[in-house]
């Protein structure tokens, strides 16, 4: 592919009004059908803007604040040019790259293009550190399209020789000016160098400091410079609240009322630690709540930000890590636990919300000593918001809050993803069993091994909490799928089952835990309570008693 000749100069060009569908672009029918089909008909400005640029292959300097849709207005034109250009996929050798600073934002990125190249015939892989390079490798050796970089593994894998960029036709830089704040431009630089000068460059930043204008005049040629939102300028639909409070403890308080809505909401710390132990905390205190932040591996990382995007967890509590890139929908709140260090910060922190045109409100809580450090940075950020002293239980927090979200009985197990689990659990006993919903009363839970017996059927009265063991083999469930030879452990909801199954009420009665491990058998998606009296042959049913998520299995199914 050769980039066509660019407009002459740079410059800044206004919204075209003109266009106001996706259908007025030069799109190709599979992409517009794949927009259609996820609910996207009307382009943001950034999009309208840069669009017609970037589909007639110019390089492109798009600014705009986080939230403005650029993934969106660099993922289409990538994906309708590499369709077009009339070049073939090779092992090892991709045709379009897109850096960016985290492996989160990496991730979300990917799910924006993925689909729209699977319309096309196209093929994508992510590319970042912690997690095992093997299934990189596998893919880059099968062939891929676009590849989708944090910088760091980028390199390793380039010194390792596991790819090339010398077939890179177009690539994106996306958050430039956050990968320039991590340190990560010295190996953007690098990389930029093994690809082709002739090919197609697109640049995404909100800020063109701290180095990110070098990369413009180093690689862009002749960009066309789009500035549809000024990154320092506050959002309109925004709205700004300090709340002074008394002490630490007027701020714990507050900071768990703030949290128990029924919205998404995010709480902003500034240390890793702080993270996760507010949300350990919340998560006590019937606030199902996950942290996002460095020291957190890779599937713990995906598998808490799964749970906030889908809305089984309503409270993340992060560091910055989560201020640059993470988009996530229709969230109500942000409050700054503790105020950032800088208004840069505050800026992008607070941009999680008020997001594609939506409100959204943003506190930040403020202690006596930290008075002249929120006064500077409001200023700085353009926040025209006074404190106001708060104290627990007044008006305006309640407002915020809106709605309280019902009290959610934490599991047993303390460990890693326990708001997961118990928000789960909380969710599935509103449906199932013979329980309280999610404040349900009862004891202990029952384990055991499967057996042969029947499971008892539902509303079966729950015994005293128990154990029972039978000799594995294939006992049916209640919803009539079967049990593979094997034995499993996991607690029923409601009790054990069975003809001789010991039956034990649930803690959440008729709550369903989530986790459930299997060693040959599938997993069944249905469990009741079962009767008071210990045997040997009643077939136990699964851990959970409307879903069962999260199953580790070594040769069984899992059955919803």
């Amino acid at each position: 592919m050769t980039r066509d000749e660019p407009c002459v100069g740079t410059g800044t060009r206004g919204t075209n009004t003109l266009m106001t569908t996706f259908q007025d672009f030069a799109l190709p029918a599979a992409v517009r059908q794949e927009l259609t089909s996820q609910g996207i008909t009307s382009p943001f400005p950034i999009q309208v803007a840069t669009l017609p640029d970037t589909l007639a292959g110019k390089d492109v300097l798009g600014r705009g604040r986080t939230g403005s849709g650029k993934t969106l207005a660099f993922s289409l034109p990538m994906v309708t040019r590499l369709a077009s250009s009339g070049t073939r996929r090779q092992a090892r050798r991709p045709r379009a790259l897109v850096l960016c600073p985290t492996r989160e934002l990496a991730n979300q990125i990917n799910a924006t293009v993925e689909p729209l190249a699977k319309a096309l015939g196209l093929v994508t892989t992510v590319i970042f550190g912690g997690v095992s390079q093997s299934r990189q490798v596998t893919a880059l050796n099968a062939g891929v399209d676009i590849v989708i970089a944090c910088p760091g593994r980028l390199e390793d894998l380039l010194n390792q020789k596991v790819l090339s960029l010398d077939a890179i036709e177009i690539t994106v830089l996306d958050e430039a000016d956050h990968m320039a704040d991590l340190g990560f431009l010295p190996g953007v630089k690098r990389i930029m160098d093994k690809t082709p000068k002739q090919g197609q460059r697109m640049l995404f930043s909100a800020t063109l400091d701290n180095g990110v204008d070098q990369l413009v005049t180093r690689y862009l040629h002749k960009p066309v410079t789009h500035s549809v939102d000024s990154a320092e300028s506050p959002v309109a639909a925004m709205t700004h609240h300090i709340f002074a409070v008394r002490d630490a403890d007027a701020k714990k308080t507050i900071v768990a009322e703030l949290a128990s809505g029924t919205g998404r909401r995010v709480l902003f710390t500034r240390t890793k630690h702080q993270a996760k132990k507010l949300a350990k905390t919340l998560t006590a205190q019937g606030i199902p709540a996950v942290d996002l932040q460095g020291n957190l591996g890779q599937n713990a990382r995906e598998r808490n930000l799964a749970a906030f995007s889908s809305g089984t967890v309503k409270v993340l509590v992060a560091t910055d890590i989560a201020a640059r890139g993470i988009h996530v929908d229709d969230i109500e709140l942000v409050v700054h636990v503790d105020p950032p260090a800088e208004h840069k910060s505050y800026l992008h922190r607070s941009g999680r919300t008020a997001r594609a045109g939506s409100g959204g409100d943003v506190v930040t809580i403020m202690l006596p000593e930290q008075r002249g450090d929120v006064r500077d940075l409001t200023r700085l950020a353009k926040i025209s918001a006074k404190p106001q002293p708060v104290a627990p239980g007044d008006a305006v927090v309640t407002r915020l809050v809106g709605e309280v979200a019902a009290y959610v009985k934490p599991v047993e197990n303390t460990g890693a993803g326990q708001a997961v689990r118990s928000a789960r659990s909380a969710v599935s006993s509103t449906g199932q069993g013979g329980g309280e919903g999610r404040r349900g009363n009862g004891g202990g839970r029952g384990r055991g091994r499967s057996g042969g017996g029947a499971a008892a059927p539902a509303g079966a009265a729950a015994g005293a909490p128990g154990r029972g063991t039978s000799p594995r083999g294939d006992g049916a469930r209640a919803d009539g799928t079967r049990s593979g030879g094997g034995p499993r452990r996991g607690g029923s909801a409601g009790g054990r089952g069975g003809s001789g199954g010991r039956g034990g009420s649930s803690a959440r009665g008729g709550s369903s835990a989530v986790y459930s491990t299997s060693t040959g058998g599938a997993t069944s998606g249905s469990a009741n309570a079962g009767s008071g009296g210990r045997g040997s042959g009643g077939a136990r049913p699964a851990r959970s008693a409307s879903i069962v998520s999260m199953s580790e299995r070594t040769g069984g199914q899992r059955h919803r």
